[in-house]
């Protein structure tokens, strides 16, 4: 078909706007057949539901909507919203007059853009009689062409469509293999400070989402007066965000803070995305980083029960007939069956791990009964505890910047200034509203530091959320009944700190004993060996005393 508009369907649609007073539009194909005729509002229509989010990379829907303004109105907002949330091919308006005659016609339609980051312009949109604009419903680009006089010969609309699509699809070609790309969002009520720590929130999820290997496109925002039970953002805001997605080629929605599975469920029929919480995207990390077989189950464990209650999502293909008197009856639905094998799976994984806890308990034993003192290593994750472990003793264990990059235990020998020998361990790292099934799970491995007769509360000396860090490991040390250890305060990465001025930590942070440090220079590692020989002063044991379980010390 070669008009965006033939005579005959605008002066059908005229026709009946006139007679009923309203917005009256057609989805129509490019073969040019109706699809289906709408009617709304005198302000707007509400466009049926037409399948997925996307028709397919690089290409639009097949189908254009055209549609009546009854005031002479340019394109809305929610015609522009309407174009890139459906990647349809055109969305065009015919303006009557005053006198019920089309006046003119405007139509928009997809463009390709560059990625835009965070904080990109949104581009420009300047609307003029006989110009063209560039505009962004949220980041997603489009042209706006028009209003144009009715009766001006329009451009060929089959081959303006075959040139986007093919242009869409040589920069998909063209485009570097990328990994998922997320769009954060952070919803909080409004309160004093929030602004500030929804940024910094938003920060540490960003931390999170890479290490997690996904790209971090845009990031949101949004303060509210009570969060909505059912969207979280509202159906608004969601509207926004599933257009700046579509405009960023979002695969994934990551929300900051945890979600129920009514929340999920809804957000995710709304914006046909997948969509993580907080929780999700931690359990995540933690499978991909876990490496010891009691890690693997642990983390397993913690997401088949976080993953339970979502199983309550009705299905559309429940009936498996295999219950009632000669297969007569509904019998067993396949959603019954998935809760079942889910519920039989964390029963086998509770036997296991506790196998498994049995066996790690011993060795633990082995060395608290052995004559050396053990030194354990606990923090916020990031802080640097498995760096400043390897800097310690020499080992070798994997040491990142990313949250949690080690999650198994590790246990490696020290030796003190007075040639006597400790054992040192490092911990899983500690964060900010630890999901509460992985902190289950992980208990075991928690109790590495109950068995410490120092605890060494390592810090991110250098992190602007250095306190709020502290407090959070003081609430899980609370949590774990380890308040009464003696604890010695690390503050690490002071070569990070920008100058000697800023080496002089709030009361807040440091205690009056604390020591600065770089894991990485060396610099406070001398001092730190004193003061931890200092802490266990008749604790430690005899020069060379090995505990057979524990590699050699390093010279």
């Amino acid at each position: 078909m070669d008009s965006i508009a033939t005579p005959e369907l605008v002066r059908s649609l005229v026709e009946a706007t006139l007679e009923c007073k309203r917005q009256v539009g057609a989805l129509v194909h490019r073969s040019g057949a109706v699809d289906t005729v709408i009617v709304g509002t005198s302000t707007g229509l509400m466009l049926p539901d037409i399948g997925r989010l996307r028709a397919a990379q690089g290409r639009f829907r097949a189908l254009r909507l055209v549609h009546t303004h009854l005031f002479g109105e340019a394109l809305t907002r929610d015609d522009l919203v309407d174009l890139t949330r459906l990647r349809l091919d055109l969305v065009c308006a015919v303006l009557l007059r005053p006198d019920g005659e089309p006046g003119a016609l405007t139509w928009a339609y997809n463009m390709p853009t560059a990625d835009a980051g965070p904080g990109s312009p949104n581009g420009r949109h300047s609307e003029a009689n006989g110009s063209e604009g560039l505009g962004a419903a949220g980041n997603a680009a489009y042209e706006i062409v028009g209003p144009l006089p009715w009766g001006q010969p329009q451009p060929h609309f089959g081959q303006l469509i075959a040139s986007l699509e093919e242009e869409f699809a040589r920069r998909a070609r063209t485009r570097e293999v990328q990994r998922e790309r997320a769009l954060l969002i952070h919803v909080g009520e409004k309160r004093p400070g929030a602004a500030s720590r929804a940024r910094s929130s938003l920060e540490e999820l960003a931390r999170l989402a890479e290490t997690a290997g996904v790209t971090v496109a845009d990031r949101v925002i949004q303060l509210r007066d009570k969060i909505d039970a059912k969207l979280v953002v509202g159906r608004g805001k969601l509207s926004d965000v599933v257009t700046r997605a579509i405009g960023l080629d979002v695969d994934v929605l990551i929300f900051d803070r945890e979600l129920s599975p009514a929340q999920s469920h809804g957000i995710a029929i709304s914006t046909d995305l997948r969509v993580l919480d907080r929780t999700q995207l931690i359990l995540d990390i933690f499978a991909q980083h876990a490496a010891s077989r009691d890690g693997k189950l642990q983390v397993e464990l913690a997401q088949l029960k976080y993953r339970l209650p979502f199983l309550s999502q009705t299905d559309d293909a429940l009936s498996r007939l295999t219950g009632g008197i000669g297969g007569r009856g509904p019998g067993e639905t396949k959603l019954e069956i998935g809760r079942r094998r889910a519920r039989e799976r964390v029963t086998r994984l509770e036997r296991e791990i506790e196998q498994l806890g049995r066996q790690r308990n011993q060795l633990r034993r082995r060395r608290v009964a052995g004559p050396e003192a053990i030194v354990a290593l606990v923090g916020y994750t990031n802080a640097g505890k498995s760096t400043l472990l390897n800097a310690l003793t020499g080992a070798n264990v994997l040491a990142e910047d990313k949250l949690f990059a080690t999650l198994d235990p590790r246990a490696r020998r020290l030796r003190l200034p007075n040639g006597r020998y400790v054992v040192l361990t490092d911990t899983v790292g500690f964060i900010r509203d630890m999901p509460q099934d992985l902190f289950t799970a992980f208990r075991a491995t928690f109790d590495e530091a109950a068995d410490a007769d120092l605890l060494l509360h390592v810090l991110d000396i250098s992190s602007t959320e250095a306190f709020n860090q502290k407090k959070t490991t003081e609430q899980i040390l609370e949590q774990l009944e380890l308040t009464d250890k003696p604890q010695l305060t690390v503050l690490n990465k002071a070569d990070l700190l920008a100058s000697a001025a800023a080496a002089l930590s709030p009361p807040e942070v440091g205690s009056a004993d604390a020591l600065f440090v770089s894991s990485r220079s060396g610099a406070g590692l001398p001092r730190l060996l004193e003061r931890i020989q200092e802490c266990l002063e008749g604790v430690t044991a005899p020069l060379n005393s090995r505990p057979a379980d524990l590699p050699p010390a390093a010279t």
